[in-house]
């Protein structure tokens, strides 16, 4: 049988965004960035915004293979909590960059501060559910397991609640964990929304198929395989190949 469907990549929202314009002018911008923001830390050392700002060009410098600042970046976001305590965002953004360095637990700890004090943030929802997903991977106990992807698909779903349109991955990884707990009609609906969303999504038909052909609907499966493979999936053609006649 074609793998199961964890195929999306871990990547987690309200992420600082990178500029456009080519990789020289996007390092020219955040190393530029953080050495306004030191400048300006040293005029006002008490400026919680701009110890967040910095730890958000060091994480993109960090995801950008430029700079490997991440323990900076946790630094600096640390810094901004300790000069604002309902700092929802810097929490958030910390959360980010320990579930970067794999570190769920802690992770969902600030993910959980950042709903504490914002309960409509969709962004930190989205996150700590990704951050279960993942943390399962490290409990070798079936029902830890269980109570971990249980977790995620709420997580998951009260993003989507506030927040339908947050972004197709969403419904995806909601879908993956449906997947794993074989609710197979359920994940099939998420990867639809997700295909709704964003018609371009090789990744949402991929699972799609993989689930369809659990499901034994393998004319489907096929047909998502090749939508999937005409979209850039590198693996679709691979399962056509081998599973469709």
């Amino acid at each position: 049988e074609p793998d199961s469907a964890g195929q999306f990549a871990p990547v987690f929202s309200g992420q600082f965004k990178s500029v456009s314009g080519g990789q020289y002018h996007w390092i020219f911008h955040y190393t530029g960035s953080i050495a306004d923001l030191t400048k300006a830390i040293a005029l006002d050392p008490e400026d919680a915004s701009a110890y967040y700002k910095r730890g958000l060009a060091k994480y993109d410098l960090q995801e950008g293979g430029i700079l490997q600042d991440y323990s900076g970046a946790i630094a600096d976001y640390t810094k901004a909590i300790e000069l604002n305590s309902d700092y929802a965002s810097a929490y958030n953004s910390r959360g980010n960059t320990k579930a970067n360095l794999q570190d769920y637990t802690g992770a969902i700890s600030d993910y959980t501060k950042a709903i504490e004090l914002n309960p409509e943030d969709a962004d930190a929802y989205f996150n700590r559910g990704l951050a279960k997903y993942n943390l399962k991977d490290n409990t070798p106990f079936g029902v830890l397991r269980i109570y971990f992807i249980v977790g995620a698909i709420a997580d998951y779903t009260k993003a989507i609640a506030l927040n339908p349109d947050l972004v197709a991955q969403a419904y995806v990884n909601r879908g993956v964990a449906r997947d794993e707990l074989q609710d197979y009609s359920g994940a099939i609906a998420d990867y639809t929304k997700a295909i709704a969303l964003n018609p371009e999504d090789a990744v949402a038909y991929y699972n799609r198929g993989v689930t369809k052909y659990e499901l034994q609907d393998y004319t489907g499966a096929c047909n998502d395989w090749s939508k999937a493979g005409e979209l850039g999936h590198e693996n679709a053609f691979e399962l056509r190949k081998e599973f469709c006649q």
